[in-house]
């Protein structure tokens, strides 16, 4: 049998990156969670985690935090058929991986209604859309929003739609860089914006305009800053349609190729055997998200 309160502190040390933290939430003491870590490893005779900063699951760790989060998700179901169960009343937690320009633009309105509806807080892990779906193969998440349709084992995947981006860039940027109008081919030789190592989004969105390589670029891992870097002249970026309509109403930015966007899939990941609250979450985005992203080609 599982003994839950050592999977607990796997658990809690994994989504706290670290021994201190997870301590202050399960309310222990950090020599406490250690000797509950190597009991757990002790009894499945092999490691459960890498010890590093932030520590990280190995593949048996992985398979024990999938456990873990789907059996939360069950018990929120058992406690809703079984009241008495429920000693502490309090709210759900579902853990869930997106990337940041969702978060910053449509997920936040279509969300609130149901989480209050269904009092359920929600634990947010930013990654970029390409690779979200590492945190539900490392068990840390129990849901995430990402680019890549294929799930991982024991999970499903839904397509939600499409996030549209534009190439934009601020009329001081274009002045200072192209004084002789626009032209395509240069793009890789003035400064970019790229959100992070794992964003591609900009080296695709060249490789369409037959440009190839390396470019010059910032780096900004901030959804809110990019904007405002943008503004400011520093570099071209490709930007949420979403996020800047009132820029493009005013001019503070402009598109700089004319109706040439690029269109990022979103796709949303849930467990398998993950209760009927992520399943009428699922639904809820299923049904919603329209409102937001257009439709996936093709």
């Amino acid at each position: 049998m599982f003994d839950y309160k050592l999977l607990s502190a796997l658990a809690a040390v994994v989504e706290q990156a670290g021994f201190e933290r997870a301590a202050q939430v399960l309310g222990l003491s950090q020599s406490a969670v250690s000797q509950r870590i190597k009991l757990l490893e002790a009894r499945v005779g092999q490691p459960v985690l890498v010890r590093a900063t932030p520590p990280s699951p190995t593949e048996i760790g992985r398979r024990l935090l999938n456990h873990v989060q789907q059996v939360r998700l069950l018990e929120r179901d058992l406690q809703g058929q079984v009241p008495a169960l429920d000693e502490e009343g309090l709210p759900e937690r579902l853990r869930v991986a997106l990337n940041a320009d969702s978060l910053a633009t449509w997920w936040a309105v279509a969300v609130s209604d149901f989480c209050a509806e269904q009092h359920l807080l929600l634990d947010h892990v930013v990654e970029d859309q390409e690779v979200g779906l590492k945190r539900m193969r490392a068990g840390e998440v129990a849901a995430c929003l990402c680019a890549s349709e294929r799930p991982v084992a024991g999970a499903r995947s839904v397509a939600l739609g499409a996030m549209r981006y534009r190439a934009l860039a601020s009329p001081a940027f274009l002045a200072r860089h192209f004084p002789d109008g626009f032209e395509a081919a240069r793009l890789a030789r003035v400064p970019a914006l790229v959100f992070g190592p794992d964003d591609f989004l900009q080296h695709r969105y060249l490789a369409s305009l037959g440009i190839e390589g390396g470019f010059l670029h910032h780096l900004c891992p901030s959804s809110e800053g990019f904007i405002r870097l943008t503004e400011a002249g520093l570099g071209w970026g490709l930007v949420p349609e979403l996020q800047v309509r009132e820029q493009l109403a005013a001019g503070t930015l402009v598109e700089i190729l004319a109706d040439r966007p690029i269109d990022v899939p979103l796709y949303w990941h849930h467990w398998r055997n993950g209760g009927q609250l992520l399943a009428r979450f699922t639904e809820h985005l299923s049904r919603t998200a329209s409102q937001w992203l257009v439709p996936l080609a093709g």
